[in-house]
């Protein structure tokens, strides 16, 4: 049951957030032609292609990703009680628990993306592809930090400040929602 549980949840958590990734380069107006950027476009298009026809984007925000990432997140706790109970129940409160989730997932992509951006720049030193995906992502965060937090000998604390600031949110979630919180 557990092991059917986590399986379930992280297929459908991991690609969330090569959904929400996809809708956060495109408003970040990232390269497209990138490795990263056409890794995560060929992972997506075949569910989003064709909704893309009939959902448009709303500026520079990928509406269909959107869309799919949120339907993704709303059936993911029923199809979570019917795998530990064997009883499945849909509710107006399952999209307010995909809202919930998908903002969890959100946070947990840009935690992700800011620890994977500073372990690139003590490997790569800013010569990888990815590492310019990365910093047009996650530099609209870390500059304001900056500005108020300059480097201090050499090293750059922004991140760490971004990441706490994520934590925070995090546990103001935990508060919020309570044990809810923590099933998503």
């Amino acid at each position: 049951m557990l092991t059917m549980t986590f399986l379930v949840k992280t297929i459908i958590d991991l690609y969330a957030m090569i959904l929400l990734l996809r809708v956060w380069m495109q408003w970040a107006r990232t390269d497209f032609y990138n490795p990263l950027a056409q890794f995560v476009v060929r992972l997506t298009q075949p569910i989003i292609g064709p909704l893309r026809r009939v959902i448009p984007a709303l500026g520079p925000i990928d509406t269909a990703s959107l869309l799919v990432a949120f339907i993704l997140m709303t059936i993911k706790y029923p199809l979570l009680l019917l795998i530990q109970s064997g009883e499945i129940t849909f509710s107006a409160y399952n999209l307010l628990f995909g809202l919930i989730s998908l903002v969890k997932t959100a946070g947990y992509l840009v935690f992700w993306a800011i620890i994977v951006r500073a372990i690139m720049s003590w490997v790569s030193q800013g010569r990888s592809p990815l590492d310019y995906v990365l910093h047009q992502l996650t530099e609209p965060l870390m500059a304001p930090v900056r500005r108020i937090i300059p480097a201090m000998g050499g090293l750059d604390f922004s991140a760490m400040v971004v990441i706490l600031v994520l934590y925070l949110l995090n546990y103001l979630g935990m508060d919020t929602f309570g044990p809810i919180w923590a099933i998503l």
